[in-house]
């Protein structure tokens, strides 16, 4: 395998990994903010937090979040090879 080929495996793994890093921080906040919710609702008797409310919205921004955070990471690198390939290399004397 060349570098250049390894080098654009090396960055779409690491968009896959940030994908998946972004997406579940924005589940867990929202998770966390809805139990915080839930938890005034029932000390004051006001209307049941329902969990779905509050996780389907979580999921839908996570998706968008991740997304560009994930393609930025991609672009950046994948624009890095290339102009780390245009470089030319230096001949020896």
């Amino acid at each position: 395998m060349s570098a250049r080929r390894l080098a654009i495996a090396l960055w779409i793994a690491l968009a896959i990994i940030v994908w998946n890093v972004v997406f579940d921080h924005v589940i867990v906040v929202a998770g966390r903010e809805y139990l915080a919710a839930a938890v005034v609702a029932a000390d004051r008797g006001g209307p049941y937090a329902r969990v779905e409310e509050w996780m389907r919205p979580a999921a839908t921004r996570g998706f968008w979040i991740a997304s560009a955070a994930s393609v930025s990471v991609l672009v950046l690198g994948l624009g890095a090879i290339r102009f780390a390939s245009r470089v030319r290399k230096p001949t020896s004397m």
